[in-house]
């Protein structure tokens, strides 16, 4: 293998033209790491708040954006006695995924899944140990039960609602147009709120309120999300993207037995993302390569154009995942 590998870096805090491509040393196998030859990187939120500099890497980890990508095994390390050199993965990464090699923890990586390319795979990781953490094990969703996803045709909202369309709850997404609301519906949501039109609110109290709300939004939707929720209802925050803060009337979360939690990702310990794997590899896989559920995919950019990726993830545009080709396959 060689001793260097091309990489994007973030050359200082600001907008995505702070992406520059270097030439970086390849990093090795720790123990309980393997290290992967990345086809291809999803491009997520998190890389771009890293990029800005409101998102610093956990101690240890890599200062290269990039939380998930696919690839092959080139390298064990130490302790690591499910995989093999040579095997085709998709992996969860504390950060490293826009270059050409990078390492992980091997129990944050996944087969990739039958019916499913490097390119879709490497979408799989970020949004679906996300989605499964917080909609299912911390929101406990079940089936019947009312669910309101905002951002639903991003790649958290378009995993999530087919994840909990397959599970059995009602599925209500919001978007910012109709051709986005059109592809929520696609996917599985019952009633797709295009938030430019029709008060998000008012249709949830219609149907009795949600019994779980994932919001990415915060901001003016946190009082907004707590309206629309049904007594004994829970919010799952996992962002902030209008902002972490505002006015709320707390009384509301002891008459109505209202639930508000939260997560992130990324700073969670290795041992708790295992145990997310291991539920996706038990749950969730099977389905992946059933075809019962599959990646939404928006867009593909060269890896030495992860600027340009990122400014097309800004824009909201999208609907699905962006990905880099690094080697393709």
């Amino acid at each position: 293998m060689p001793q260097d590998m091309r990489a994007v870096e973030i050359t200082n805090p600001g907008g995505p033209e702070v992406l520059q491509s270097v030439t970086r040393p390849r990093p090795a196998a720790g123990h309980g790491q393997v290290v992967i030859e990345v086809a291809w990187a999803g491009v997520n939120r998190p890389d771009a708040l890293q990029r800005a500099g409101l998102y610093n890497p956990p101690a240890g980890a890599s200062d290269l954006p990039g939380l998930e990508a696919s690839g092959t095994i080139v390298e064990i390390g130490t302790g690591v006695s499910d995989w093999s050199v040579g095997d085709q993965v998709c992996a969860l990464l504390p950060g490293g995924g826009y270059a050409e090699y990078v390492a992980t923890p091997a129990a944050h990586c996944l087969p990739v899944p039958n019916r499913i390319g490097l390119k879709e795979a490497a979408c799989l990781p970020e949004n679906y140990f996300t989605v499964w953490s917080n909609v299912f094990s911390r929101g406990g969703l079940k089936g019947g039960e009312r669910f309101l996803v905002h951002g639903g045709s991003s790649g958290i909202g378009t995993t999530a609602i087919q994840l909990a369309n397959h599970f059995g709850a009602r599925v209500f997404a919001t978007a910012g147009s109709d051709d986005k609301c059109k592809a929520c519906r696609d996917l599985g949501a019952e009633v797709a709120i295009n938030y430019r039109d029709a008060d998000f609110v008012d249709v949830l109290k219609e149907q009795g309120g949600a019994n779980l709300i994932l919001c990415m939004v915060g901001g003016p939707y946190i009082a907004r999300n707590l309206s629309a929720m049904a007594d004994d209802g829970r919010l799952v925050q996992i962002a902030f993207l209008q902002g972490p803060k505002a006015e709320v009337n707390f009384a509301q979360l002891m008459t109505r037995r209202l639930t508000m939690t939260g997560s992130t990702l990324r700073p969670q310990s290795d041992l708790a993302k295992a145990r997310i794997a291991q539920d996706l590899r038990e749950a969730v896989w099977p389905l992946l390569s059933a075809g019962r559920i599959k990646p939404v995919m928006d867009s593909e950019f060269p890896l030495d154009e992860a600027a340009e990726a990122h400014a097309r993830m800004e824009s909201s545009g999208h609907i699905g995942k962006i990905v880099l080709e690094v080697a393709g396959g």
